[in-house]
């Protein structure tokens, strides 16, 4: 049992280094070819961020084990709203624009309700279901360029520009390749063992993929969400993840989905029914809702916000284990 445990920490610490490493190198070389910053922004750094999850759910659905697959993504999803953005609201509430959520809320309702009907009307999400959340991911990805394009950021004059003349193409690349191979590793490490772990404690795979897998893909997440709170810039934050969050269920579900259809997991029941239709999915509409709601109507977040996610976050995790 230690054995797969140091393994299962040993994949989380390579999708933590490698996701870094992999953003770092496809940054530098898209300056050295003197890309758009905020082009750079919106497709590199925020797919970056998100591999952690697509490399695990993939690997799942294609040995064979949908319930991380599935459990991944709605379980990052949540962990991302009731714990990482729920520590930031709580730490430092503060005002919010309005506009610069609408598209990112609007489009991940959209998907989540796709997502809901295909799981409550059939339970099978085939190859086709796959196919359409790839391409809201990319409709999404192209209205987000053309609306940074249309009210583009001020510039700001950084001294990282001058550091990265100073470095070679050869070193980002190196990068690049280190940080996917890490990544790759890391996430077999993190299935497999996550797998190990679930079938000695006798716990199902879907709940260590919605607990544990998802809190570990996640940790890119948290690591921005300090960072951009420790610099005073908790907007930022609250909209890397809701980002996160739509890449979670049109990205990785997508990636997932496409290449190994998969049906619901119905490993644990709750009152009778599936606890992945009567606890997962209306757990991830609630505490998006919760997050999302207050600032689009007044412009703020509050640390009573924070701290009911807080609670949920705590409350939806006892009840996993105790299933």
């Amino acid at each position: 049992m230690l054995i797969p445990i140091l393994l299962f920490a040993a994949g989380l610490i390579c999708l933590i280094k490698g996701g870094d490493w992999f953003v770092d190198g496809s940054t530098g070389i898209a300056r050295k070819f003197r890309l758009p910053e905020l082009l750079i922004g919106a497709t590199v750094v925020s797919i970056g961020t998100t591999l952690p999850e697509v490399m695990v759910s993939t690997t799942s659905a294609l040995t064979g084990h949908s319930e991380i697959a599935y459990g991944n993504a709605i379980g990052s999803i949540i962990c991302n709203t009731a714990l990482i953005a729920a520590i930031t609201i709580t730490i430092k509430p503060g005002p919010i624009e309005k506009k610069t959520l609408r598209t990112p809320v609007l489009f991940f309702f959209a998907s989540a309700v796709l997502y809901a009907g295909v799981a409550y009307l059939s339970g099978y999400f085939h190859r086709l279901s796959g196919l359409a959340f790839l391409t809201i991911f990319l409709i999404y990805m192209t209205v987000t360029i053309l609306q940074m394009k249309q009210n583009p950021p001020e510039e700001e004059v950084e001294k990282e520009e001058e550091e990265e003349e100073e470095k070679s193409l050869s070193h980002h690349i190196a990068l690049l390749i280190i940080g996917a191979a890490l990544i790759a590793v890391g996430a077999d490490l993190l299935v497999d063992n996550g797998t190990l772990i679930a079938q000695a404690l006798g716990v199902p795979e879907s709940v260590i993929a919605l607990t544990f897998v998802a809190l570990g893909t996640s940790l890119p997440e948290l690591v921005t969400a300090i960072t951009s709170l420790l610099k005073g810039h908790g907007a930022l934050s609250l909209g890397n993840v809701i980002g996160a969050n739509l890449f979670n269920l049109v990205l990785v579900s997508g990636i997932s989905i496409t290449l190994a259809p998969f049906h619901i997991p119905q490993t644990s029941t709750l009152w009778g029914y599936n606890t992945s239709l009567i606890l997962d999915l209306p757990v991830m509409f609630a505490v998006m809702l919760l997050m999302t709601a207050p600032p689009l109507i007044r412009g703020k977040l509050s640390r009573t916000q924070g701290r009911i996610l807080l609670l949920t976050y705590a409350v939806f995790c006892m009840i996993q284990f105790t299933l």
